[in-house]
């Protein structure tokens, strides 16, 4: 035993209450968004994933999303090295141990929900952290409630929602769940302003805000497209200069995956029962002829390097 734990000083250099590691279990591309977003603050990292040469490959993928800032003038070489050393990667949920706030941002071209997957990664989860840690879910067409009843201590989940594009977006959705504690929501909070993002509370319902809004935009913008009014590029370019938005609906489905568009207008039709929710034949095409978007280079844009380069699709695929 050391001095420093025999008389009890070790656990005064870590303040309660302050948030100094930052768990990601799930480092898919919202999972790496919001890795690299904790990193660049200053916080530790640790994210799981689920094989070592799957962790290999997402540092490779951090490593190319540093390298395009560095390209872009948005960083240099010896900024991308200090970020890089704030994050490891792991198989093991024990290295979790550390962490203040752990997030499960996992992602899956399975339908639903994947409550049952989630929750048992919220008990894995709470059986190697401490009391105090926080247990949230980047959710997006979920309830926390759902996710947190399998916890010992429910009261420590708290729902975050991280809205593409990650790194440009200003605001985080944050969601009580029923037995949320008013402790875990100011830890959340304040979490949010150390990211310099604002977290905006939302009263727990599938889709919250944005998600709830964006849906039916996407599903509007695909039936103008069907109509033959304009083409992909010009109803984006319309709603980017027009209304101030960052990328256009086309752009904003293909960062987020139509796949997983799909499944949020699925599980908001399921839950709500209302037309603007329901999928487009459109989306349905896309995602039947594998145009995921910018993951497997081509959606409603097609895609090198992970940059847009054309934005004609199939004409079978859209008629």
């Amino acid at each position: 035993m050391s001095q420093l734990t025999e008389f009890g000083l070790g656990d005064k250099l870590k303040v309660k209450g302050k948030i100094h590691t930052v768990g990601v279990v799930g480092c898919g591309s919202v999972g790496q968004g919001i890795t690299l977003l904790v990193a660049r603050f200053g916080l530790e990292v640790v994210f799981i994933d689920t094989t070592d040469d799957r962790i290999k490959e997402i540092f490779v993928d951090l490593e190319s999303q540093l390298d395009d800032e560095i390209n872009h003038w948005g960083m240099t070489s010896s900024e991308k090295r200090l970020v890089l050393s704030r994050i490891r990667g792991t198989t093991d949920f024990i290295e979790l141990k550390v962490c203040d706030i752990v997030i499960e941002a996992i992602s899956s071209r399975k339908k639903g929900t994947m409550i049952e997957s989630r929750q048992e990664i919220f008990t894995k989860i709470e059986e190697v952290v401490g009391d105090e840690t926080i247990i949230s879910s980047n959710i997006s067409t979920l309830m926390i409630s759902d996710l947190a009843k399998v916890l010992k201590k429910p009261g420590r989940a708290v729902g975050m929602h991280f809205i593409e594009p990650i790194d440009k977006t200003s605001i985080v959705e944050v969601v009580n769940g029923v037995k949320s504690t008013e402790v875990a929501h100011e830890k959340v909070m304040r979490f949010c302003q150390m990211l310099s993002k604002q977290g905006v509370c939302v009263h727990e319902s599938p889709g919250s805000i944005s998600t709830r809004m964006i849906i039916p935009v996407i599903n509007e913008a695909c039936e103008i497209l069907m109509e033959g009014v304009a083409s992909v590029n010009d109803i984006d370019l319309t709603m980017r200069e027009t209304f101030g938005h960052n990328v256009g609906p086309f752009e904003l489905a293909d960062k987020i995956g139509l796949d997983k568009v799909l499944k949020f207008m699925e599980n908001l039709y399921s839950e709500f029962g209302e037309s603007k929710y329901k999928a487009s034949p459109v989306i349905k095409r896309l995602v039947r002829a594998n145009y995921l978007g910018r993951s497997v280079g081509r959606g409603f844009y097609n895609y090198e390097s992970d940059k847009p380069v054309s934005n004609t699709i199939t004409c079978a695929i859209i008629k």
